[in-house]
């Protein structure tokens, strides 16, 4: 019998236990880590827009200027998905950040689409 642990893939704390089953019947566990953000996890996803790789593709290919169909169509995850992924994310700075940062307030005109 071999014995695999079960680490949390927010802090990689060991000190996991089992919190029940999800919709699906997948096994739901509990970070018990103090510090740790992440309150439940499952193990293996049934969506791959939950896996943290997939997350990072979407980002990855929006820096690239690639759109939110494409990166869905490619990644075989919905729009939706992309979308509040890409809300989300905290690396991803405006593209125009120097730019805004020298112009005088008073004369900078903002236009709403």
């Amino acid at each position: 019998m071999v014995l695999e642990p079960v680490l949390c893939p927010t802090c990689g704390s060991s000190d996991v236990v089992k919190h029940g089953q999800s919709t699906e019947c997948k096994q739901r566990y509990k970070c018990c880590n103090s510090q740790c953000s992440r309150c439940t996890f499952i193990r293996h996803y049934a969506y791959r827009g939950y896996l943290p790789e997939v997350k990072q593709q979407i980002s990855d290919l929006a820096v690239n200027g690639s759109g939110i169909r494409n990166t869905a169509r490619v990644l075989k995850v919905s729009r939706t998905t992309v979308i509040e992924t890409l809300k989300k994310s905290r690396h991803l700075t405006a593209v125009n950040e120097v730019q805004l940062a020298t112009l005088e307030p008073t004369q900078t005109m903002v236009h709403l689409c």
